[in-house]
């Protein structure tokens, strides 16, 4: 009953992105990049051997899996990479993936068109990234013997899997040869359910933004923009996120802000820019004395990740929404962090506010209160800086470890 009430719901799912396709742009990208996909992959890949498939859900995830791609090229060149993404997101940013031979959107989950793909592609062996659980797809990897893994993965004690009806779950995680999680509490959990084959390997990103860190250099806009003051950036903020913001930038006009919203929406861009006391302006419409306003909006993308290492504090969006961003993406260049209230499935966000240097905040005042304490004292925010950089650098070395283990099988 279950399995057929599965299929149903991937069914009514797949049509209803068909129906909205017309009015809404991921729907149709999603739609699209689905045509004739059997036919594409077959002239792409063709009679290709040894091919790793490694897919993630999202953007996201792909930044998780990313690590693991780039060791596998750098280290096992006999293998061609097939990445595979289920969302527009992932898939539009990194269709042209230099260390994937093949990039693809998965394709939807329904036994016929399952086997069509496996039966192009013919993967060596699977990884997944995090937590994806596509039921066809990973009975049809299980019915054919293919080697399937999946890394960064986390579990919950209110996750399907523990439910009672959770059975159709609990049986597609016979399908991992291994699964390779982020934490104790995952590896209990699942030994709750008579699963043993669990590494404690934790978390690929860490791998990930210590690359980044380790490469970046300095953005010379910001440099010139902040000067000899100190830095705030704000990153992948929402409209909750700069509701509680636009009080601290105006209470603190000698400290320079940098807010990069999640989404380019207009509206709230120009919000920021009329209500800044001090000034502000865009990424990508820079004056000639843009250094001299208070709050630059980075109204473009790709260079986040690289502005945090001229910051001093940070503060992570969407923790009034559906999750929290990337708080790595900042701890990595050693500094506190503070974020909304929806964090609880981010284990380093909690590892964070244990270790103090991570802090939840729920309203403009609490951000106020943990800003000025750590403003007005050097020694305190030194000393917390120190231990969100050690926590990041102590984590490295998760890629080698999973890699290693699935390819000396």
């Amino acid at each position: 009953m279950m399995k057929w009430l599965y299929n149903i719901c991937m069914a009514l799912y797949a049509l209803l992105i068909r129906l909205a396709a017309p009015f809404n742009e991921k729907a149709r990208l999603w739609c699209e990049g689905r045509k004739g996909l059997a036919e594409r992959l077959k002239q792409a890949v063709g009679k290709a051997e040894h091919i790793v498939w490694i897919h993630s859900s999202s953007l996201g995830e792909f930044e998780q899996g990313r690590p693991i791609v780039d060791y596998i090229r750098a280290n096992y060149p006999g293998y061609k990479i097939l990445l595979t993404f289920f969302s527009p997101s992932g898939y539009e940013m990194r269709k042209n993936y230099p260390n994937a031979d093949f990039v693809f959107y998965i394709p939807a989950d329904t036994r016929r068109r399952v086997r069509q793909f496996l039966d192009v592609v013919k993967p060596e062996l699977a990884i997944f990234v995090k937590n994806e659980f596509w039921l066809n797809m990973l009975a049809e990897l299980r019915r054919r013997n293919i080697r399937t893994y999946i890394a960064s993965a986390i579990f919950r004690r209110n996750s399907i899997f523990f439910h009672p009806l959770g059975g159709i779950w609990r049986e597609a995680l016979r399908t991992f040869e291994t699964l390779f999680v982020q934490n104790e509490g995952s590896k209990e959990l699942l030994a709750e359910i008579g699963v043993e084959n669990v590494v404690v390997a934790g978390d690929t990103r860490f791998d990930r933004v210590i690359a980044i860190a380790d490469e970046a250099k300095r953005v010379e806009v910001i440099e010139k923009f902040k000067g000899d003051k100190r830095l705030f950036v704000a990153g992948s903020t929402w409209g909750p996120d700069e509701e509680i913001l636009l009080p601290l930038i105006n209470e603190n006009p000698d400290i320079k802000f940098v807010v990069a919203p999640h989404e380019m929406d207009e509206e709230r861009i120009e919000r920021l820019l009329r209500e800044v006391k001090g000034g502000a302006v865009r990424y990508t419409q820079l004056p000639d004395d843009f250094a001299e306003k208070q709050v630059l909006v980075l109204d473009t993308i790709g260079l986040l990740s690289r502005v945090y290492g001229s910051a001093e504090w940070a503060y992570i969006g969407g923790g009034f929404g559906v999750g929290i961003h990337s708080t790595l993406e900042a701890a990595v260049y050693g500094m506190p962090v503070a974020f909304g209230p929806k964090y609880c499935k981010f284990k380093e966000a909690c590892d964070l506010i244990e270790l103090g240097a991570g802090r939840s905040v729920r309203s403009a005042e609490e951000l106020k209160g943990w800003f000025d304490e750590l403003k007005s004292d050097n020694d305190y925010l030194a000393r917390l800086s120190a231990l969100a950089k050690v926590y990041v650098n102590q984590h490295r070395g998760v890629t080698e470890r999973v890699v290693k283990t699935i390819f000396n099988f």
